[in-house]
């Protein structure tokens, strides 16, 4: 049994949840998320609690139980509170702009790079700082990883695009000769 997987889910006030066979919608007040779940996992809900239950025994099963009962974890969350990634951008010169719903971001290349914005991210800058937000955890996650992977971190003067929170081992810089 995953020990995941055997916790059960609060629904919090405003959010509805509704299971038609494995497929699986979560509403709330911020927007509604639809996620396919594997049909060998049982969902029962009751008294505004969702439990997964796995009556398979094969290993990968309770692999599955463990990941579906924390993928409606994030979307009940999602659609109660949101969730939110913070990006620094950090270098000489090195700007960042919102052009219409999409990101302008000069960092250091010949060229602007332009951003454009999928649908359910919302985006917004504040001087050098990006802030994603949305419903679903896994395209926040993604759209910030993406933007993220334009220009990394470098380990001498930390130029870059970095997560808020992200810690940077810096190098040192080599020395003249002796």
């Amino acid at each position: 049994m995953s020990r995941i997987g055997k916790k059960s889910i609060t629904l919090p006030q405003g959010v509805s949840f509704t299971s038609d066979g494995n497929l699986v919608t979560v509403t709330g007040p911020k927007g509604s998320l639809t996620r396919e779940i594997n049909p060998k996992i049982e969902i029962k809900f009751d008294n505004n609690e969702i439990t997964l239950i796995n009556n398979n025994q094969e290993p990968q099963y309770n692999a599955y139980h463990g990941l579906y009962r924390q993928l409606i974890a994030n979307m009940v969350e999602g659609v109660s509170k949101g969730y939110e990634k913070s990006l620094n951008v950090n270098g000489v010169g090195f700007k960042v702009a919102q052009q219409g719903k999409d990101l302008l971001l000069n960092i250091g290349f010949s060229h602007p790079v332009v951003v454009k914005a999928i649908p359910g991210i919302e985006l917004s800058c504040y001087k050098t700082t990006i802030t994603v937000k949305g419903i679903d955890k896994e395209l926040v996650g993604q759209f910030a990883a993406k933007v993220r992977n334009i220009k990394p971190v470098e380990p001498y003067h930390a130029y870059g695009i970095s997560y808020t929170d992200e810690v940077i081992v810096r190098k040192e810089v080599k020395s003249g000769k002796k």
